[in-house]
């Protein structure tokens, strides 16, 4: 398979990372709890900072889980995480989803979260994410949705915001609202209806997570591979990109600030 042709939009400015550490099994991965074993083998593609991954590694003390991912950097970050908390049944390597380096029927579980609205092909990735999974193992995916995002209070450069962000996925070549294609996109990797099983779970962002929602998109929007995309495709200049980042910043300091983001979940047995 070719090699991912799509520009991830988000990048990997210190902001993004950041956010994506506090991601864990139980915020992230909560579906997938009931088919982990003591001894699985896992595959956690796009597996960033690692936090996610190390959550699995401890679920299956002994089995063994990788993490891979596109960016060398951030696996180191990841390789320090999991030495600092003494988890020895895990290794990470730099892997490109469309091509994934490792033998057939080598999972129990491959998983990937928040990576097939990144990808050009994401069906293509699912189909090799079937193929290194074991007969009888499971290939498991969870993705927002961005057009189904809900925020309040409702200032119009969130509208813009928004708006801008629909326009980089496309321009980058994904699609934003990945978490609505997942069943369509497993059928097209070739699995069976009776094969996958879908279900809907947001992230609702409140109080404190809300808080830190719009300091990180402030910076984001201001210094993160986001601002690059929208000048680099003529969609937002630095004036509109700082009402954005100002915007976020005084939606995170009202006290009634929510915003619940939808994840679209499949679970497909091979």
């Amino acid at each position: 398979m070719a090699a991912e042709k799509a520009t991830y939009s988000h990048g990997h400015h210190a902001s993004v990372v950041k956010h994506h550490a506090k991601r864990t099994v139980e915020n992230s991965a909560a579906f997938l709890l009931p088919h982990i074993k003591k001894n699985s083998r896992i595959l956690d593609i796009g597996s960033g900072p690692g936090s996610i991954t190390i959550g699995f590694a401890r679920l299956a003390p002994e089995g063994h889980v990788t993490g891979g991912d596109i960016v060398p950097e951030v696996l180191k970050e990841a390789e320090v995480l999991a030495k600092e908390q003494n988890i020895r049944n895990i290794s990470f390597q730099q892997i490109d989803a469309n091509a994934l380096p490792f033998e057939d029927a080598s999972f129990d579980i491959t998983f990937c979260h928040q990576v097939l609205q990144h990808v050009g092909d994401p069906v293509g990735v699912l189909k090799e994410m079937r193929r290194v999974t074991k007969p009888g193992g499971l290939v498991a995916a969870r993705e927002a949705d961005y057009r189904a995002f809900v925020w309040y209070p409702e200032p119009k450069e969130l509208d813009r915001w928004g708006e801008v962000y629909q326009g980089i996925g496309k321009a980058n070549g994904a699609e934003p609202n990945a978490g609505r294609y997942l069943r369509k996109w497993a059928a097209e990797a070739g699995f069976t209806p009776s094969a996958v099983t879908f279900t809907w779970a947001p992230w609702n962002f409140q109080h404190e997570e809300a808080k830190q929602w719009g300091i990180t998109w402030a910076d984001r929007v201001r210094y993160s591979s986001f601002a690059t995309s929208a000048k680099k495709h003529g969609m937002a200049g630095d004036a509109d990109l700082e009402s954005m980042a100002k915007a976020w910043l005084e939606w995170s300091e009202d006290p009634q600030a929510f915003i619940v983001v939808p994840n679209g979940e499949i679970v497909c047995e091979v």
